[in-house]
């Protein structure tokens, strides 16, 4: 699943994702609307983590696809 993808497919994605990420709220879950790096930062900003790590996780969960 690559970036297009995941905009493509938001309706069908932001479940999963909120689901994985537990702490997004639904509002924050809209915000994102498949943008890769603004759930990034969500990311970030939740769970303290780096961005690096949170580029792996979006990795992680795009490969589990």
């Amino acid at each position: 699943m690559n970036n297009d993808t995941i905009k493509g497919n938001w309706e069908q994605v932001k479940g999963h994702v909120q689901k994985k990420w537990g702490e997004l709220t639904n509002d924050e879950v809209d915000q994102i609307n498949g943008n890769r790096k603004v759930l990034a930062g969500k990311i970030q900003e939740k769970y303290g983590r780096a961005q690096d790590e949170a580029e792996r996780e979006i990795d992680e969960f795009e490969n589990s696809y």
